[in-house]
């Protein structure tokens, strides 16, 4: 197999598995987040707030991901 079809599975997988998590992750908070609003709305601002913080440290292991991608690809 050529070395670019192999940098393009490697680049694949690289965003591929590497967005899964964050994904999930998000998905999980959101409905934590929804679930505790709902238990206690007087608290909905700290929980917001709580909530938007952690996406965005989750959106960071996913962008790591993409540059990571983006090395393998182009090197």
């Amino acid at each position: 197999m050529p070395v670019e079809g192999l940098k393009s599975i490697a680049t694949a997988l690289a965003i591929g598995l590497g967005a899964i998590g964050p994904g999930i992750g998000i998905g999980l908070l959101g409905a934590g987040a929804l679930e505790a609003i709902g238990r206690n709305p007087e608290a909905e601002s700290k929980i917001r707030t709580n909530m938007i913080l952690v996406v965005a440290f989750a959106e960071a292991v996913a962008i790591y991901a993409l540059v990571v991608a983006l090395i393998i690809k182009f090197t």
